[in-house]
């Protein structure tokens, strides 16, 4: 699937996550900058900064990539509330992404994650480059990006309609978390077939009839 096609079909996704939600999202006024800088506070301290504490263990990376993947939630809902052509911000997320390719970013982590905290307090606003580059520094390409966010957008939807907001859902599941089954279930399937999103749900509900 070409790079703006799998981001065409990630608003798209995120554009039903939202009506899901609330039907009036995008009249709802929600601060989407103010969730994305709180994510990014959230992230320093899987990284670890606090210099009177002992910094000798490694980042916990991988809950710093899932950081990044609910940064994009917010981002993606910040770029569609102000721009509802799809097609529009798809084409303007390719060539963001395209043009930091080449880039050999020296920063550490801590920077990448408070040069998007800067830009989104400075415009109130998402923006994707400074994502992008933070993305490559964790490691994460525009693959891994799609398949780690359908499959958390998947798992949402799920959620949602076996009654997590009622309080009804099981987080743990045969003694582990809906996340790690998540991961299982997303490294086992086709990133590139057409039924990938249905695929993932059903693998879910499986598990979860267990």
């Amino acid at each position: 699937m070409p790079i703006q096609a799998k981001f065409e079909a990630m608003i798209g996704l995120q554009e039903e996550m939202n009506l899901k939600v609330n039907p009036s999202w995008r009249t709802a006024g929600y601060p989407w900058h103010r969730a994305i800088w709180t994510e990014c506070a959230e992230m320093l301290e899987h990284v670890g900064w606090k210099w009177w504490k002992d910094l000798s263990s490694q980042p916990d990376i991988e809950q710093i990539r899932l950081e990044v993947i609910d940064i994009w939630h917010f981002g993606m809902s910040d770029l569609m509330g102000r721009e509802r052509d799809a097609r529009r911000i798809a084409a303007r997320l390719a060539d963001d992404y395209a043009s930091g390719a080449s880039r050999s970013d020296e920063r550490k982590l801590h920077d990448l994650i408070e040069a998007i905290a800067a830009s989104t307090l400075t415009h109130r606003s998402f923006e994707p480059k400074s994502f992008f580059e933070l993305m490559r520094g964790v490691e994460l390409d525009i693959d891994s990006l799609y398949r780690r966010y359908v499959g958390k957008n998947v798992l949402n939807f799920f959620r949602q309609d076996h009654g997590y907001k009622a309080g009804m859902y099981r987080k743990t599941w045969s003694g582990r978390e809906d996340n790690e089954h998540l991961a299982e279930i997303v490294a086992s399937l086709d990133v590139d077939a057409a039924s990938f999103r249905d695929d993932i749900y059903a693998a879910l509900a499986r598990r979860y009839a267990e």
